[in-house]
Parts: structure tokens; sequence; C-alpha cells
């Protein structure tokens, strides 16, 4: 690890083993120290009730355990979705500036899902979304990704099934973190959360998902595609204004022939995207890639003034693709009486603070 103060959180079982052989202490106690904190979720090292007390005084001195304190939580009419909001701190303070991470779990037929944020805020600007309003503020950790997980199964009293990286920020902007991340919570002697339940959203850093397709992993990869056609991306998404959609699906393909079928997402927003020849031209662009399409009612995001696609529309628009040979489906809208969409409740509250 790199930082001056050793981010146990975030660290692998050797690096534990090399760091408690640099402090003195038998390899072994990394193996509890991690099953601690990956399998048991603890919070501090208090928990940690087969360490010496002293083991555990020298930890909390040298290598503090910075918790992601939840400061509220939301819960739908429909009892299905929650959404926490986490403030960060840093060695053991609560930043200066009083940073947020917001956190949405859902229930679904299959079990439960966690959608965990990988940055404080975000610097891709989507013109749609609620999470860069603010910019980006920092990168998260790998034990803060890992916490968000912790913290959700913790108040629902068990482990969660399937991870998706989908919140706040963009994982591909903080791709080192995210891959420790990925590594920690898959690990069996941790959380043990299969590759096969992690998803995992990008806006499109097109070298990043060429870097990822290099990479052992078995997680789906989701990308937020939202227009047929360069024109209509590029006003909704900078980031088209640097990979064109024709590199972006290129990298796509190369993806899913060397890994999974992708996923696209796309966000529906009345009379810019979702028209019956927006469906065909996307239809004609995604012909031979291994894909699914997930097709999303905009959230309302009042600083931004788009509306949602109607039923109909969205409707008329999946059958297109569905003709055309497309899997679709129509995501179905959750949590949207708790503000849980994308950076909208971190945004509330930072507003309530001001």
């Amino acid at each position: 690890m790199n930082n001056k103060v050793f981010d146990i959180r975030s660290a692998s079982l050797a690096e534990i083993e090399g760091f408690m052989h640099e402090i003195g202490e038998k390899p072994y106690r990394a193996g509890q120290v991690f099953r601690w904190l990956h399998e048991k979720f603890a919070t501090s090292y208090d928990e940690m009730t087969n360490l010496p007390a002293s083991l555990r005084a020298k930890l909390a001195q040298i290598s503090p355990i910075s918790p992601v304190e939840c400061v509220r939580i939301q819960k739908s009419s429909d009892e299905m979705t929650r959404k926490y909001l986490f403030m960060l701190q840093n060695n053991g303070i609560i930043d200066n500036e009083k940073l947020y991470i917001e956190t949405v779990l859902m229930k679904h037929r299959h079990g439960y899902s966690v959608c965990v944020s990988s940055q404080a805020g975000c610097r891709m600007g989507c013109d749609f979304c609620a999470s860069g309003l603010t910019g980006l503020d920092r990168n998260l950790t790998a034990g803060e990704i890992a916490a968000q997980y912790y913290a959700a199964s913790r108040d629902i009293g068990q482990r969660i099934g399937n991870i998706v990286i989908m919140g706040s920020g963009e994982p591909l902007d903080n791709y080192d973190n995210v891959m420790r991340f990925i590594d920690l919570i898959s690990d069996d002697a941790g959380a043990n959360v299969g590759m096969r339940h992690i998803a995992m959203s990008t806006c499109g850093i097109v070298p990043r998902i060429y870097d990822l397709a290099e990479e052992n992993l078995q997680i789906t990869l989701a990308v937020s595609l939202n227009a047929p056609n360069d024109q209509i991306r590029r006003r909704l998404m900078p980031i088209a204004r640097k990979y064109n959609i024709d590199e972006l699906l290129t990298a796509c393909r190369a993806y899913a022939d060397a890994k999974r079928r992708i996923t696209f997402e796309y966000i529906m927003i009345d009379g810019v995207n979702d028209s019956e020849g927006n469906a065909k031209e996307l239809a004609r662009r995604l012909a031979g890639i291994k894909c699914h399409i997930n097709l999303i009612a905009a959230n309302k995001v009042p600083e931004k003034g788009y509306n949602k696609s109607s039923v109909a529309a969205m409707a008329r628009f999946a059958e297109i693709l569905e003709k055309s040979g497309v899997d679709v489906t129509i995501r179905r809208e959750m949590g949207g009486d708790i503000a849980a969409a994308c950076g909208q409740l971190r945004n509330q509250h930072i507003k309530s603070e001001q």
C-alpha cells in the first residue's frame, strides 16, 4: 500500500501478512483480521475478540479503520428499496468537506442486490444524472467501497448475493481501487461474492474497457449507451466527445467476445432518444454484438429538466428492438419515493447543509 497509514481495510490477505511481519506480529494474525473485516464485517478492532487486547490497541493506533458512517436511511413505501447516505472519514477524522456517498439496497424475487458508489461525486457530467452536479470530490478506496456492502448486509442481517457498481461515480475512472474491491469482495476467505454476481456500469471509457477485458474476471459489464448515434450521445454524455460511438461499440464487441455478454443501459428521455427511428437505428448499431439492453425510465432531476419517456413509448421501443433480434427488458422502477437514483439523496443532503 502506498499510503503513509497502512489501509488495512483495503489490503489483501498477503499484504496484511506482510504488515504483521513488519510490526513484529505472527503471520496467522493476518487471517484473523482479514476474516473479521471481510467475512464478519467488523467496523472496529474492538470487535475482534480473538485478538489480544494489546494487539487491538496497537493496530488501532498504527492502522485505524476509518468507518463509513451511516447518517441516514430511507425506505420505500413498498419496502423493496432502501437508500443509505454515508459520510466518509479519513483516519478517524470526518472530512472538513463532509463528503457523502450513497448506496441502494434492492429486493428482488431472486434475493437482494446492492448498488455501491465508487467515487464521492463524479466528473463525467452526464446531462441526465444527479451524481455529477457537484463534480468529483475524490475516489473511494477499495475498503470504502466494500464498507457499503458490509453496512447494508449488517442492516438486513444477511449476506447480500448481488453487487452492482453503479452508484455515484464512474468505476473505470477509479480503476485500480475498483479492481482491488472486486478482489476483496470475491475472496473466499471474506464475503465470497461470486464474480458472476457482480456487475459494473460505465459511461464508456474505451481504453479501460480493453484493460478490463484483459483481467481474468467474469463480472458483467454494463455500458451506459443512451443514444443510437453520436449527435444525441454527445448532447447527453460529455465522454462521447472523446470516444465516438463506433469506438465504444468496437470495444464492447471485443469485451463480449473475450468475456461475457455486454449489457447496454439506455435511459429513455421523452423527445430526446425514444423515437421509433431511434430504436431502429439502435438495432442496426448493435447487430452482431452479444448483448442485452435495459431500457430505463429517466429519473427526475430538477436541475436538468428532462422527462421520462411514456410507458407506451418504452413499450414500442422495446418491441422494435425485439423484432430486430435484440434481447431487451424494461427495467422496473424502484425507489422513486426515496430519491433512489444516483446522486439524488446526496445532493439533497448537501443542499440542506448549505
